[in-house]
């Protein structure tokens, strides 16, 4: 199990993470509002909202693992 996608299609079996795009463009309206003068500080802390499921069937079936269907169909990504 891995925290970044990148680990999976380097052949890890899966990961689950917070999505990296949207990661970034909350940090854009973040730094949107502190260039207009907003302070740091008072801003509210987010967390994130998007997360991604990213499963490497290939891995899995050279590891003998079978992931059932039902887990794969939940999968933002499935690599074969």
């Amino acid at each position: 199990m891995f925290v970044r996608k990148e680990n999976v299609e380097a052949g890890g079996l899966m990961s689950y993470s917070a999505d990296g795009l949207d990661l970034h463009r909350r940090s854009a309206s973040y730094i949107d509002r502190i260039l207009k003068g907003e302070k740091p500080a008072e801003l509210p802390v987010q967390q994130a909202t998007k997360f991604e499921l990213v499963i490497n069937n290939k891995t899995a079936k050279a590891i003998g693992l079978t992931i059932p269907e039902s887990f794969l169909v939940r999968a933002d990504e499935v690599i074969e």
